[in-house]
């Protein structure tokens, strides 16, 4: 008799973990897999592309319906769980509940959004997802349309230079001296930060972020140096 696999995540992490246990023992398990996006597993570090136009979701999808189904694995996508009975070994979601044997959550990370006043009005947003890639879509499809990156570091950088190729006017602010600080020295984020600007891209090391601005919706970035960016 199979045993009950609640698996609460559809990302990367549990993408890879199903492949494995189903080549090893996958008549062993009957699998309910959650994830709280409407769809199943794709390459998040591809995402970049898709923004840029460069590739087409589809192309970064790595499990699709038919892997699914073809695995015998119970899909309840666009289903969030929201407690988790230990003892009752259950797991509860708005639509129900699911009993399991094993459970595994591979629920990944969220974006981190930085803890000033108005980083929570529409139009701030993180790059995690395809929901984020197609809402950042929609904005540059707006005549004139402006998009701010706080973060210089490389996944800010890859969203800069796409939303720079979707034809927005692009600025980005970074907390530190130099774009990359992590991974390069200064002479080599100088070298970087001129290869921006050289493609249109407005870039302010030393941005210390005060607030973010607007009236029902987010308008302008203001810095300490008391400088408004919109």
């Amino acid at each position: 008799m199979s045993q009950k696999l609640v698996v609460i995540g559809a990302g990367m992490a549990s993408g890879r973990m199903l492949e494995e246990l189903l080549e090893l023992a996958g008549g062993a398990w009957d699998i309910t897999l959650f994830g709280a996006e409407p769809r199943g597993n794709y390459n998040r570090i591809m995402l970049s592309p898709v923004l840029s136009g460069d590739k087409t979701f589809e192309e970064i999808v790595t499990h699709d319906a038919d892997w699914y189904a073809a695995n015998g694995i119970t899909c309840r996508f666009g289903e969030t769980i929201t407690r988790i009975d230990r003892k009752a070994k259950k797991v509860i979601s708005a639509a129900g509940e699911i009993t399991y044997d094993k459970l595994v959550i591979a629920t990944g990370s969220a974006s981190f959004f930085i803890p000033v006043q108005g980083n929570d009005l529409p139009g701030v947003i993180g790059f995690r997802d395809l929901g984020d890639v197609e809402t950042m879509l929609g904005a540059a499809k707006i005549p004139g349309a402006k998009a701010i990156i706080i973060g210089g570091g490389l996944l800010g950088l890859e969203a800069a230079a796409a939303l720079n190729e979707q034809g927005m006017k692009v600025t980005v602010l970074h907390l530190m001296g130099h774009l990359m600080e992590r991974q390069l020295d200064p002479a080599a984020g100088y070298l970087l930060q001129k290869e921006l600007e050289s493609r249109g891209i407005k870039v302010i090391c030393n941005a210390h972020t005060n607030a973010i601005a607007g009236d029902g919706k987010v308008e302008a970035v203001l810095l300490e140096d008391q400088s408004t960016h919109p």
